[in-house]
C-alpha cells in the first residue's frame, strides 16, 4: 500500500502533527467530541468519588434554590472537565457561558461577561490558570461579593463604577493547578481532581460511544482499545475512531479484538499504550547508563521539552518504565522489558483491503 494511505500514515487521520496518543483535543475533533459527549450525570462514566460530591452539591444548591458554590475540576486533559462543566449547568437547567483564559486579555473582557450572567448561570473558564493577574483581582471581589468595580477614564477624570452582579458559579478547568495563586484557589468551594481511567471504566465509555455511533464493538474489542489508551477517554475514542475506518475500508461487519490489534499495530501504538516517540525516549535513556535530564532527552528525539513532560512522561511515569531522579530520567526494568517485547513481537497480519 502507499505510504499516503491514512491506514498506513498515522498523521493523515487528523491533519496534525500532534501524537496520535496526546490527550489534547486536535483540532478536527470537536463535532465529534461534543457528538459523544454525556449530557446528564447518569451518562458520565466513571471518577466516582469526584460524581458524588459533585452529586451531594448539586442536590443541595438546588434544595436552597441557591447557586451552586464556585467549582474547580484540575487534572490531565482529555479526562472530562469541559463535559462536567456542561453537565452541571444542565443539571442545575441554566445557561451555561464559556471562554477560556488566554482569552481574557483585559479586565473589561471579564467585566463584560459577567454583567451578562443571569441568576445562578454557570460561567466556565477553561485553562484558568492562563488568566493574566489583572483579571484574576477582577474575579476576587466576582466571585466573593458578586460585585466589581469598573474603573472608567484615566487620569484625573478617573471614575470608579460599582457593578453588582446575579450570583453566578464559576467552573474552572485546569491542567496545572499549580499555577493558580492560593487567594485565588481558595476562593472555590469545591476542588475536584480528575485522575486517569481504569480500563473497566474506559470499556464502558467504548461501548457507549459506540452505540451513539452504530458500530458493532465487541467487548473484548472495546479491552484492546481501552489497555492502549494511556486512561483517557478522549484517547479511545480516537482509537475508536480510526478502528472503524480499517473496518469500514475493509468491509468487516463488527470490531473484533484482532481488528482493533491491526489498526493499533498500523498506528504504531503497543500493547502498553506506546507509539513511536516514547519507545525513542525509552531507547535515549536505554542507551545510556546514567540519568539524563529533559533538555538531553528533548535534543536527543528532537521534540520540545513541554511536551516530553506533559504528554509523554505522565504515562511513562504511570506505567513504571521511567524514574525521575535528582540526577534525571532513568529507564526502570519495565521499561526495558516494554521495548524488548516491542522488538520482538509479531506485527499480526494486516487484512486485505483492496481487491
Amino acid at each position: 500500500m502507499a505510504q499516503s494511505d491514512p491506514l498506513v500514515n498515522p498523521r493523515a487521520f487528523e491533519g496534525s502533527d500532534q501524537a496520535l496518543t496526546t490527550p489534547v483535543a486536535e483540532p478536527r475533533e470537536g463535532e465529534f467530541e461534543n457528538t459523544l459527549r454525556p449530557r446528564r450525570m447518569g451518562e458520565f462514566v466513571g471518577q466516582r468519588q469526584v460524581m458524588e460530591n459533585l452529586r451531594v452539591a448539586l442536590e443541595a444548591a438546588r434544595g436552597r434554590g441557591e447557586a451552586l458554590e464556585h467549582v474547580l475540576l484540575s487534572g490531565p486533559p482529555g479526562l472530562g472537565k469541559t463535559s462536567l462543566a456542561r453537565i452541571l449547568s444542565a443539571e442545575l437547567g441554566v445557561h451555561l457561558h464559556s471562554t477560556a483564559g488566554p482569552a481574557l486579555d483585559r479586565p473589561r473582557d471579564l467585566v463584560g461577561i459577567l454583567t451578562q450572567l443571569a441568576t445562578r448561570d454557570v460561567l466556565f473558564i477553561d485553562e484558568i490558570h492562563r488568566i493574566p493577574a489583572p483579571v484574576e483581582e477582577y474575579l476576587y471581589t466576582a466571585m466573593e461579593d458578586f460585585q466589581v468595580d469598573f474603573t472608567l477614564d484615566q487620569g484625573p477624570h478617573a471614575r470608579v463604577l460599582p457593578l453588582t452582579l446575579n450570583r453566578f458559579t464559576l467552573i474552572g478547568a485546569t491542567t496545572r493547578e499549580g499555577l493558580l495563586s492560593a487567594p485565588f484557589r481558595g476562593r472555590f468551594g469545591h476542588l475536584e481532581r480528575l485522575i486517569p481511567y481504569p480500563d473497566e471504566d474506559l470499556v464502558e465509555i467504548l461501548l457507549r460511544s459506540a452505540r451513539i455511533l452504530e458500530v458493532a464493538l465487541e467487548r473484548p474489542a472495546a479491552s484492546e482499545i481501552a489497555a492502549r489508551s494511556r486512561g483517557t477517554p478522549r484517547v479511545a475514542n480516537r482509537f475508536l475512531r480510526r478502528v472503524r475506518d480499517l473496518a469500514q475500508v475493509s468491509g468487516a461487519p463488527g470490531i473484533d479484538a484482532a481488528l482493533v490489534r491491526d489498526a493499533l499495530a498500523r498506528l504504531g501504538v503497543d500493547q502498553h499504550g506506546l507509539e513511536e516517540l516514547d519507545r525513542r525516549i525509552l531507547s535515549c535513556l536505554s542507551r545510556n547508563s546514567e540519568p539524563l535530564g529533559l533538555k538531553t532527552i528533548a535534543a536527543a528525539v528532537g521534540e520540545s521539552e513541554d511536551t516530553i513532560e506533559d504528554v509523554f512522561e505522565p504515562h511513562l511515569l504511570r506505567q513504571g518504565f521511567l524514574q525521575r531522579t535528582a540526577r534525571g530520567r532513568r529507564i526502570t526494568a519495565a521499561g526495558k522489558r516494554a521495548l524488548s517485547e516491542f522488538a520482538s513481537a509479531d506485527v499480526p497480519p494486516q487484512r486485505e483491503l483492496f481487491g
